[in-house]
């Protein structure tokens, strides 16, 4: 540093920098904050029965509700090794700076899932941006939409894996294959992909639901009930039309809340 650059000089310089820093979403859009594991294929060689795992399955829920918390999101969906966390559209959350809530979202997501499973995990972060609900309804069918052809392609994968084919094998056989011909690979064997947990072939939705805490009022001795949110989950999600629905239930009552809020 030069003798006559003051510290405040010095600062201002190094500030600049921050080229990102002040990238904000847009006021009045929708915001999805969607986080997925990295090297999670290496992850799940070591700790996750395939092609679906339940204990793995558990702290990806975990993580989900982490997310639904720390963000105070709307609605969270997780599916496979991601968690995509809707938050209203009014979030002012660390003034919608693009760079916080990606690294914060991340490090969350992470931290239950480590603590859990005994292993340094980590999540990368990307902002999806919307600006009309049925974009956010739009956004959700194609996650769920990516859950169920993941499902499928990872049942008949560790089916044939299990038959004693080798991975390239495996690929092979499936290389082109349609959803047909993947369903009959499948029935073939015994396996009817409409039997597989829905968990697994919709993905899993955490939001918030309402209810009544029973307590007691100590100055009157009198039962009292106040009414309180608790994060739920939801583990058999409609599909298609009605998972369309199902989104835009919720996004009404975030926009009555929103209005209850600002009266």
């Amino acid at each position: 540093m030069g003798e006559r650059m003051s510290k405040e000089d010095l600062e201002q310089r190094m500030r600049a920098g921050e080229f990102f820093h002040a990238l904000r979403a847009p006021p009045g859009t929708f915001i999805v904050v969607r986080v997925d594991g990295r090297s999670f294929s290496r992850l799940t060689e070591r700790l996750a029965e395939k092609p679906f795992d339940p204990a793995f399955h558990g702290r990806m829920v975990e993580a989900a509700k982490a997310l639904l918390t720390s963000l105070q999101a709307l609605y969270v969906y997780t599916e496979s090794d991601e968690i995509s966390a809707l938050l209203p559209r009014g979030a002012a959350l660390f003034d919608r700076q693009v760079e916080k809530l990606v690294s914060v979202s991340a490090a969350r997501a992470a931290s239950p899932f480590s603590l859990s499973c005994g292993d340094t995990v980590e999540f990368d972060a990307r902002v999806w941006l919307g600006g009309r609900e049925e974009d956010v309804v739009d956004y959700f069918r194609w996650r769920q939409s990516d859950a169920t052809r993941c499902a499928l392609n990872g049942w008949c994968y560790w089916t044939l894996r299990r038959e004693g084919r080798s991975a390239r094998e495996a690929t092979r056989a499936l290389d082109g294959a349609t959803v047909a011909q993947k369903n009959e690979i499948l029935h073939a064997r015994g396996i009817n992909f409409n039997d597989v947990p829905a968990w697994q072939r919709r993905g899993t939705g955490v939001f918030w639901e309402r209810y009544a805490k029973e307590g007691l009022d100590p100055r009157r001795n009198v039962r009292v009930s106040a009414e309180r949110r608790r994060a739920a989950v939801d583990e058999a999600l409609p599909m298609k039309d009605a998972y369309s629905a199902y989104v835009r239930r919720l996004l009404d009552q975030s926009a009555t809340l929103t209005r209850g809020q600002s009266a």
